[in-house]
C-alpha cells in the first residue's frame, strides 16, 4: 500500500480541469436534466430577458477579469497558478475574487433560466461546489504562499464569490 507524505492525498481532480470545460459539462447535463423533468410555463420572451442579462453579465465579468490579467501582464491559466506574476486586485478583482469563475456561473444560471426548468438550478450550485474544491481553494493554497501577507489582506477585504 502506497502512503503519501507531500499532503497530497485527495488532490486528483485539483487544478486538472479547465473551468470553462467544467461549465459546458454542467451546462450540457442541466440541458439533459431539463429535457427529462418539468418544465415552469411562463412567458418566452421575459424569461429569455432575465436569461440574457445573466448571460451577459457573466460574459462581461469573465472577459473584464481576463482583459485585467493580461493588463498586469500576468497568467490567465487557471491549471498553473504558480506561474501568476502579480496579485490582481483592480478591475472585477475589488467585487471578487474569482470574477471569472463568477462569470461562469452567471451564465449557468442564465441557462437555467432560459431552460425553464427547476431542477436545472442543480448545475449551477454543483459548479460551485466543484470549482471552490478543486479549483478556487487550490489557487488559494498558491496564491498565499507566493503573496503571503498582500494575499492576506486582500482575502480579508474581498469576498470569494461576490
Amino acid at each position: 500500500m502506497e502512503t503519501q507524505t507531500d499532503g497530497s492525498k485527495g488532490r486528483g481532480l485539483e487544478l486538472k480541469i479547465p473551468p470553462p470545460l467544467v461549465a459546458l459539462l454542467v451546462a450540457g447535463a442541466m440541458w439533459e436534466l431539463a429535457r427529462f423533468t418539468f418544465q415552469i410555463e411562463s412567458s418566452g420572451s421575459l424569461r429569455h430577458a432575465v436569461a440574457g442579462v445573466l448571460f451577459l453579465t457573466g460574459i462581461l465579468f469573465t472577459v473584464s477579469a481576463m482583459l485585467t490579467f493580461r493588463r498586469s501582464k500576468t497568467t490567465v491559466n487557471p491549471l498553473k497558478p504558480e506561474t501568476a506574476t502579480a496579485l490582481v486586485s483592480g478591475g472585477p478583482f475589488r467585487v471578487s475574487r474569482n470574477p471569472m469563475y463568477l462569470g461562469l456561473l452567471l451564465v449557468l444560471v442564465g441557462w437555467s433560466v432560459s431552460l425553464g426548468a427547476p431542477w436545472s438550478l442543480a448545475g449551477p450550485v454543483a459548479f460551485v461546489f466543484y470549482i471552490q474544491r478543486f479549483q478556487i481553494i487550490p489557487e488559494e493554497r498558491v496564491m498565499a504562499l507566493k503573496f503571503g501577507v498582500a494575499y492576506a489582506q486582500y482575502c480579508a477585504g474581498v469576498r470569494r464569490w461576490l
